[in-house]
């Protein structure tokens, strides 16, 4: 058996949905519909978690094998405005710690954007931080995570900002189109 971990926040968990219809989730059934039974998806979203809380929260998922590692955290740290570089520093250090103790692991990278609204430098620098990381990881690379779902209120829980049922179909469809090449 393979092990993909996705490794995020709300969006990984499913926030307000049931773990079902959260994406890595509708990723499993993915799997096994397209034969690919020796591969099992561990959901480590956690609601709220920043790259920093990620650092600290990746040993505990180390001690199973790890083959694929979808890396989606980013997002809390875009919307508290931490510095582009420490966000950088902290999915450095994450990828580090999982390929010290995998060095085969395959990594995929699931990019996050600022909305253009927030005024200045820090939405562009932000959205760079995730480009250049799977560079600089040779690591597989999902451009936005929330592509289509962000601002679309059909796809979104009441809150605007959590994706609903049909919002996860659109991130699992994104993330497959990626990870699909890894398998």
């Amino acid at each position: 058996m393979k092990n993909i971990l996705f490794f995020g926040d709300s969006l990984t968990a499913g926030y307000g949905l049931p773990a079902a219809q959260a994406y890595p989730s509708l990723l499993q059934v993915r799997l096994q519909q397209e034969g690919y039974d020796d591969y099992k998806v561990i959901n480590a979203g956690l609601s709220g978690d920043t790259t920093s809380g990620g650092v600290y929260r990746i040993d505990r998922w180390l001690r199973e094998p790890i083959d694929i590692l979808v890396l989606a955290l980013g997002a809390n740290d875009g919307l508290r405005g931490i510095p582009a570089l420490e966000t950088t520093k902290n999915l450095h250090e994450i990828i580090r710690k999982v390929r010290q103790k995998y060095p085969e692991v395959k990594v995929i990278i699931s990019g996050m954007e600022i909305p253009d609204i927030v005024p200045g430098r820090y939405a562009a620098e932000f959205r760079k931080v995730f480009r250049e990381l799977a560079l600089k990881e040779n690591a597989s690379f999902i451009p936005f995570l929330l592509e289509g779902v962000v601002g679309n209120r059909y796809l979104n829980l009441p809150d605007g900002l959590h994706p609903n049922a049909e919002g996860q179909k659109v991130m699992a469809q994104h993330t497959w189109n990626v990870l699909k090449e890894l398998l």
